[in-house]
């Protein structure tokens, strides 16, 4: 299961026009309780989004800031301070994305250019949606139990080709904890890595023993250093490489 934009997005979305002035806007952001709209032309293409950001120029102090940023700032943003217009006010180009894209690209994007929500477009160009950061989060609202199966039937059997019953998986709030014998280090370091990338899964807690089924050999060093490096390097920062222990939970299988 791989969620996209559609998915998640909202598909009534509040829009001005370019030549929409201050006091419209602004009306409009109190009035459906939003931070920002998209701005739309007369065919309802995308061409910017306009914010509270935007219309703070009005109130903020005019002196200029000093220091590198004083000409980008003369050059750039000091038009907003007598800007009237959705047109002249917004922040253009628009960042925008596809539906059809993955809520995690669309994370992804939103962090990597700072921004809160992406107005979502067809592929001429036109106003369908728009995603926000608590839609984007929404995915982690999965059920325990959808994770679980998928973990089983998906990943475990279905691409390593795995017999589930010698692992214990357990999920808790989005955690999962997966325990078992496992004969190959590098199929460990998969195996972990695709769980991490199952919708919903907010952590992994690695306790695969590498070994035959019925043995519980300890990992040689090197396999051990992998792992906690995939583990985000928890154990290295504690100034120890932690042993791995049987797993304690009810093993799960699927029914």
């Amino acid at each position: 299961m791989s969620a996209t934009v559609k998915d998640v997005m909202t598909t009534s979305v509040v829009a001005v026009k370019r030549d929409a002035d201050f006091k419209q806007i602004v009306s409009v952001l109190r009035r459906y309780r939003v931070s920002a709209c998209p701005v739309i032309n007369d065919a309802g293409r995308v061409v910017g989004v306009v914010s509270e950001a935007d219309l703070l120029y009005k109130e903020a102090n005019g002196r200029m800031p000093a220091g590198l940023i004083r000409l980008r700032w003369k050059l750039g943003e000091e038009s907003k301070v007598n800007a009237v217009t959705a047109g002249r006010l917004m922040t253009s180009p628009a960042v925008t994305i596809h539906p059809d894209t993955s809520v995690t690209a669309a994370a992804r994007v939103m962090h990597d250019r700072w921004i809160k929500r992406l107005p979502v477009v067809s592929d001429d160009g036109l106003l369908i949606g728009i995603v926000t950061r608590s839609d984007v989060l929404s995915v982690y609202e999965r059920p325990d139990e959808d994770i679980l199966h998928e973990i089983l039937t998906e990943v475990i059997f279905g691409e390593f080709g795995l017999d589930v019953g010698a692992f214990d998986v357990e999920v808790a709030s989005g955690i999962v904890t997966i325990d078992g014998p496992i004969t190959q280090p590098g199929m460990a370091l998969q195996l972990v890595a695709r769980i991490r990338h199952v919708e919903g899964v907010v952590a992994v807690r690695d306790r695969l023993r590498i070994g035959q089924p019925g043995n519980s050999p300890q990992p040689d060093g090197q396999a051990r250093a992998q792992r906690a490096v995939l583990d985000g390097g928890a154990d290295l920062a504690a100034g120890r490489l932690a042993e791995p222990s049987p797993g304690t939970g009810t093993a799960a299988s699927p029914r």
